[in-house]
């Protein structure tokens, strides 16, 4: 399957709204985990399907419902049943290849972007759909697989002293987003530490594998401008909506949040911009010692050129050559020899091409 865009033959001819996964399944059975929040009272509890979630809609405490794993296609048909979300919006997040957006409905905010993962050891990254509901007390985080960046909001959650905010489906949702954003500032960071220690390398010309680091440092930075970029203008969307369900309090923490994914992009631009000067730079630099080395042949050949042909006039088989019964010929011919030698390398200095 393709990095950049998933195979989407099986929603091919379809009617819009159905129900099909893009993508890979990466998990067997979902899981649903709700975490619901008060001032005094914090419940963590999994539940065995979608249905027991129904209670969350309308229940007091801000509830937190995490599902992994989204390819269970009636479980999300009854998600939409419960929580009013129309099928065109549950369609796109089945497609794991849904481009980063925001959705405005009367009911419920909704963003779709991506939750980014960093091998250092492989340096790649890899990417999972992520999409995001806001109703007026529930939070629904939609994921494809276990294993997110979460774990330091839900430690806040659990730290009581720090819980208060939480009690606001919008401020937990925006540290959600916020969490996510920070993720892809670390990515870059690890990513342009790389691409900055290239320059030494590329300079010193020691290692033949660096021209395949810059190739696949410059394919995950198009990676991850693919799935970044389109959150900035998420954000813009946000902050101009006119019936979001932001309060005006959080509405600064938005702001603040738009700031660091203008950033995060404008610091994936430099990187990119950085990475191809290292391509050209380095080709740069072996064609340049390309042409030093051609230089130094071509030098020593056109010194021999006329030596080379001296030899072959006194190698040829004839019977009369003068030269030949002359007593110091092969004294002279090599006083010629060096003569013309030496000259020519005196005149390739003064050339400067030595």
């Amino acid at each position: 399957m393709a990095r950049f865009l998933k195979d989407r033959k099986a929603s091919r001819g379809q009617v819009p709204g159905s129900l099909i996964l893009i993508g890979n399944q990466k998990m067997e059975k979902p899981v649903i985990q709700v975490m619901e929040i008060d001032t005094d009272i914090l419940v963590e509890k999994e539940l065995a399907d979608i249905g027991q979630a129904a209670s969350c809609k309308t229940s007091k405490p801000v509830s937190w419902i995490n599902i992994w794993g989204i390819h269970d296609t009636a479980m999300m048909q009854q998600l939409g049943e419960i929580f009013e979300l129309d099928h065109l919006f549950l369609e796109d997040i089945l497609d794991t290849d849904q481009r980063p957006g925001y959705i405005d409905e009367e009911n419920f905010d909704a963003f779709i972007l991506k939750m980014l993962k960093y091998e250092e050891d492989t340096s790649k990254i890899s990417a999972e759909q992520f999409t995001l509901i806001l109703g007026k007390n529930y939070v629904i985080t939609l994921q494809e697989q276990p294993g997110d960046v979460f774990n330091p909001v839900r430690e806040r959650i659990r730290n009581s002293k720090k819980r208060i905010r939480f009690v606001d489906a919008d401020y937990l949702a925006y540290a959600l987003l916020d969490t996510i954003v920070d993720n892809y500032i670390l990515i870059i960071e690890s990513i342009g530490r790389k691409i900055e220690a290239l320059e030494e390398r590329i300079f010193s010309g020691t290692d033949p594998r660096i021209i395949e680091e810059i190739h696949l440092l410059k394919t995950e930075m198009s990676y991850l401008r693919k799935s970044v970029r389109p959150v900035r203008e998420l954000m813009s969307q946000v902050l101009k909506a006119e019936a979001t369900l932001f309060q005006d309090q959080y509405l600064k923490y938005l702001k603040d949040l738009n700031d660091l994914i203008i950033q995060a992009t404008d610091a994936i631009e430099l990187y990119s911009a950085m990475i191809s000067d290292h391509l050209n730079i380095y080709s740069t630099t072996i064609n340049n010692r390309t042409n030093a080395v051609m230089k130094v042949l071509t030098i020593f050949a056109s010194i021999f050129i006329p030596l080379t042909f001296l030899a072959g006039i006194y190698g040829m088989n004839f019977e009369y050559i003068p030269e030949l019964s002359f007593k110091y010929s092969y004294l002279i011919f090599w006083i010629v020899v060096l003569i013309i030698g030496i000259g020519l390398l005196i005149y390739f200095r003064r050339k400067k091409w030595l």
